[in-house]
């Protein structure tokens, strides 16, 4: 994410309940907003229709119920923080190995920003104890896709140095627990150095699978 936008949330492309906002938007940022701070659990109804600047009439009109909302705004969350992270990660560097440790340098520019809050798929999937509930789905299925794109790039990695392809799933799983762990300790010390530690972490994962 840049600078402007570093939580990768998109919140500074427009005026949260702008007047050219839909109703359907207004509501959808304000669910992420309060739920991303706050927690599913602890945001109400009528709170979300209060920071949308709408109606409970409104409120259903568009979602039959609150649970609806949050896996629809997981949903919107979910497409502008793959393109932050994906875009972020590519300009990091031109080879797939910069690439791979760039990604630690993009999530500690969001660990640096105020509004961090830690992983809205994680925090999100802790609050509901269903695996299939739908804002677990979603929370899955986004995991999923981040793992996807770790696993191309550590294929291109696989590649330049000439390894064995197969070596790229296990270092993509890898490469996701060392991003994950990264924001979780960044959430509960408040230090955005959990990124830099997690990329010393993987430089020694990458320097041991060179040298077997």
């Amino acid at each position: 994410m840049a600078n402007s936008d570093r939580d990768g949330t998109g919140e500074h492309e427009h005026e949260r309940g702008s007047p050219g906002s839909s109703v359907r938007d207004k509501l959808l940022d304000a669910a992420e907003a309060l739920v991303y701070a706050g927690g599913i659990h602890a945001t109400g109804v009528d709170a979300i229709v209060r920071q949308s600047a709408t109606t409970r009439k409104s409120f259903y009109t568009y979602f039959e119920s609150k649970d609806a909302l949050v896996a629809a705004a997981l949903r919107r969350r979910h497409e502008r923080w793959m393109s932050w992270f994906v875009d972020g990660t590519r300009r990091s560097g031109k080879t797939a190995r910069e690439q791979l440790l760039g990604m630690f340098e993009v999530l500690r520019e969001w660990f640096a920003s105020p509004d961090f809050h830690g992983c809205a798929f994680l925090n999100a999937s802790g609050e509901i104890g269903c695996a299939e509930d739908p804002i677990r789905v979603v929370a899955r299925e986004h995991k999923a896709q981040l793992l996807q794109f770790i696993r191309v790039t550590c294929d291109a990695y696989v590649a330049d140095t000439g390894r064995d392809t197969k070596a790229a799933a296990s270092l993509a799983r890898q490469w996701l627990i060392l991003i994950d762990g990264a924001i979780g300790v960044a959430l509960v010390s408040g230090s955005a150095s959990a990124a830099r530690d997690a990329r010393t972490a993987a430089m020694t994962l990458l320097d041991a699978r060179a040298s077997v």
